[in-house]
């Protein structure tokens, strides 16, 4: 056998390559020169020789040579071996349960060569793997579990700008990886630029990406095989204003304060001419970018991105490589998520990281470590679109900052000990140094979503890519944001998930003002009217009314209001509500000064009813005089309900509905209530405009000049105050619809349909 095809070192790969890359590259060598000595030696090689020397690389390379050494084997049936054989000569093999994939690929070498292989028979020898196992065994079919098919990998190498690949002309390279190369092409067919990625006949990521047809996906128009040469060409729409990674690599060599939205116009303009291309003038999307801050920016990109992660799961699809380099950039700036990592999903699971995420490990989601690691007990199927959020995040710190949120980027890598390391690090959440790191400029919404992004575990993340597209949304909207994440230690912090002072404080102003009215107008009436008798038995009356009514109505208060005290009050407390409960509670809220207004009204008017019929029974008083004293009596109501309705709606809308926005994701329908309250409000403003002249005018009918005389003075403090409060109402209403039309902007709907009518929206 030929030595010079010796042990590989990592010290080959070319410098400045990712450590995911770099192993990729030394495991398609391995696999290559391996593969090259079975064709041309009439015996097995020594699979030995051809063993990186580094321990986490050994294992990795040991994985992929077997399934190569089982193929040759028992295609040619020469001295056919089991993975038990293996496991006898290799300790890495011994010391850690059998890898999946080895086991999917001995079953089908021994399928091929003609034997009966039950698949219940794995399952009684790896009963620990039997979940994994049945599935993919049972079906019959074959996918080869490969990281680099070795003919594949020289076909790859061999291919060069200038070259014409089946339909397609090589214009210029985009990008390369271990495993394919970008390059963009002219299809002649069709007389059109694409982007054209050549890549080892594994996957299913055309398919899948076909079925996606969202703004910011890069839309995959088909494939194309090259069977003999092990090769599948996609091709997709060209997208040539670069990647976030150049967007990023310009951020890090810009001061902090110098960064802004002309940072990401002028990489884009770069890429642009690198190109060939004509930069846009004229375009409002750009123009926008250019104005924003920094932390905007990024939140403008992330919030695309997110929309895009969003539509892909409710697809069933996961992306799994979140990182800069895979968001491409269109002319004008708007985001395009590039490379879905689909090829997880039709492979069996194993223990190499590199073989089925093909994701960057410095991205990953804890859970997505931990899955990578052969000795934990995480699995793929554990993963969910939370496991994307969290590389979201990842990706937007590292944009924001200029470097990612977890010190790890030196020392990262494959071995145990690596993994073992990061996953510790994510484990322990964001540090107190990192957060230090946030630019000064950077808004507490932005800093909040990042951090909920980041969370160790998935649970206290975001559920979906809708909420945090909504999240993002609000930090492009000053008023809006300020109103979710008020400053710290402002009056709207304190006061913001504490309604009962506020509202029992308005309601007692003004029960306070309409009883004034009432005892200084019907009062003098009936004082000058009554029997003694009658005046004290009416004060009974009165008393047992108070004392009856006033608790029933605080009662009926606090029972229809009881979502808006509980539900925020348990949620800061850690407990968690499904999205109809986050709804109701967000319903009730913009309702509940309209229900405290209808119980207090209700009150007043049962009052009237059973004071009125004491009245009537105590004395007999003229039809006239009857009249005054019961519309006295609803105008004192009036001004019990309308003026406290503006103070608590106000108060719920900017201290407190903003806060149950950081939970769930809005709907359609809260767009609606937030613009329902908004008229309805117009309606109460009209009352509360009515009450002056409405009281005036009850307030003197009927009465003869000696009943006037008694009552004037509170009908006219009745007039000036009832004006004032009217101003006070009309600036209150002011500011609540200017806040109502703020989170209006920024409520999202939880559908697909909708939030690609937001992206188009903001253009």
């Amino acid at each position: 056998m030929d030595h010079d095809v010796g042990p590989i070192d990592p010290a080959i790969v070319r410098g400045g390559c990712d450590p995911i890359s770099a192993t990729r590259t030394i495991l398609s060598t391995v696999a290559t020169r391996f593969a090259a000595e079975w064709e041309k030696s009439t015996s097995a090689p020594d699979l030995n020789v051809y063993l990186p020397a580094t321990a986490g690389l050994r294992r990795l390379a040991l994985i992929e040579l077997i399934k190569i050494d089982l193929a040759y084997r028992w295609r040619r049936n020469d001295h056919p071996k089991r993975l038990s054989d293996y496991r006898a000569e290799f300790a890495e093999l011994a010391a850690l349960p059998m890898p999946p994939d080895l086991i999917y690929e001995e079953f089908h070498c021994r399928r091929r060569s003609g034997a009966e292989v039950d698949p219940d028979e794995y399952g009684q020898s790896f009963p620990d793997l039997r979940r994994v196992l049945e599935p993919r065994l049972a079906t019959g079919t074959y996918r080869s579990t490969l990281i680099a098919r070795p003919r594949a990998q020289d076909a790859l190498d061999e291919i060069e700008v200038g070259q014409q690949v089946d339909d397609f002309d090589l214009l210029m390279g985009l990008g390369r990886g271990a495993f394919a190369r970008v390059f963009l092409a002219r299809q002649r067919s069709m007389q059109r630029l694409i982007a054209l990625k050549i890549s080892h006949n594994h996957g299913s990521e055309p398919q899948t990406l076909a079925q996606l047809t969202y703004d910011n996906i890069v839309r995959v128009f088909d494939e194309r095989l090259i069977a003999n040469r092990e090769l599948k060409l996609m091709y997709m729409e060209y997208v040539p204003g670069g990647t976030l990674l150049g967007v990023l690599e310009r951020a890090i060599s810009t001061p902090p304060d110098e960064r802004s939205g002309r940072l990401l116009i002028d990489s884009v303009d770069d890429a642009l001419r690198n190109k060939g291309f004509v930069v846009p003038h004229g375009s409002g999307v750009r123009e926008r970018i250019a104005g924003m801050s920094w932390p905007e920016t990024v939140a403008w990109l992330g919030r695309r991105v997110a929309g895009a992660l969003d539509y892909a799961a409710r697809h069933g699809v996961l992306h799994r490589d979140i990182k800069p380099a895979n968001v491409l950039l269109t002319a004008e700036g708007v985001p395009k998520l590039a490379d879905f990592n689909i090829s997880f999903s039709d492979h069996i699971a194993g223990a190499s990281p590199v073989a089925y995420f093909g994701g960057s490990l410095a991205y990953m989601s804890p859970e997505q470590l931990e899955a990578c690691h052969p000795r934990l007990p995480g699995a793929a199927a554990d993963l969910d679109g939370r496991s994307d959020i969290y590389a979201l995040g990842v990706m937007l710190w590292e944009l924001l900052t200029g470097h990612r949120p977890f010190d790890d980027e030196t020392n990262a890598g494959e071995s145990e000990a690596s993994l073992e390391r990061m996953l510790a690090l994510r484990l322990r959440g964001i540090d107190k140094q990192s957060l230090s790191d946030l630019p000064a400029d950077c808004p507490a919404t932005l800093r909040r979503v990042l951090l909920t992004c980041l969370a160790p575990r998935q649970t206290d993340r975001w559920r979906s890519g809708a909420e945090v597209a909504q999240q993002l949304e609000l930090c492009l909207d000053v008023h809006a944001r300020n109103l979710v994440d008020p400053p710290l230690g402002s009056l709207r912090t304190r006061l913001r998930l504490r309604p009962v002072p506020v509202a029992s404080l308005a309601v007692l102003v003004g029960q306070v003002l309409g009883l004034l009215y009432l005892l200084s107008h019907n009062g003098a009436l009936l004082d000058a009217t009554l029997e003694p008798t009658a005046q004290t038995r009416l004060d009974r009356a009165v008393a047992v009314v108070a004392l009856t009514f006033h608790p029933v109505c605080v009662l009926a208060m606090v029972y229809t209001c009881r979502n808006v005290i509980v539900v925020p009050w348990n949620r800061l407390r850690g407990k968690r509500y499904d999205p109809t409960a986050l709804a109701r509670a967000r319903s009730d809220t913009l309702l509940c000064g309209e229900r405290m207004a209808f119980i207090v009204l209700t009150g007043w008017i049962a009052a009237l009813v059973v004071l009125g019929s004491a009245i009537v029974a105590l004395a007999e008083l003229p039809a006239g005089l009857l009249a005054n004293i019961f519309a006295s009596h609803l105008i004192s109501g009036l001004v019990a309900t309308v003026f406290p309705y503006f103070v608590v709606t106000f108060h719920v809308v900017r201290w407190y509905y903003p806060a149950l926005l950081t939970h769930g994701t809005t709907t359609v329908t809260d767009a609606e209530r937030l613009r329902g309250l908004a008229r309805r409000s117009s309606v109460y403003l009209v009352v509360a405009a009515s009450v002056p002249p409405a009281g005036a005018a009850a307030g003197i009918m009927f009465l003869d000049p000696a009943q006037l005389q008694l009552v004037i003075g509170s009908i006219m403090s009745l007039c000036v105050g009832g004006v004032l409060a009217f101003i006070g109402a009309y600036w209150l209403c002011g500011r609540l619809k200017r806040d109502l039309r703020a989170l209006e902007r920024v409520v999202a709907a939880e559908d697909a349909p909708r939030l690609s009518r937001l992206y188009h929206g903001s253009h």
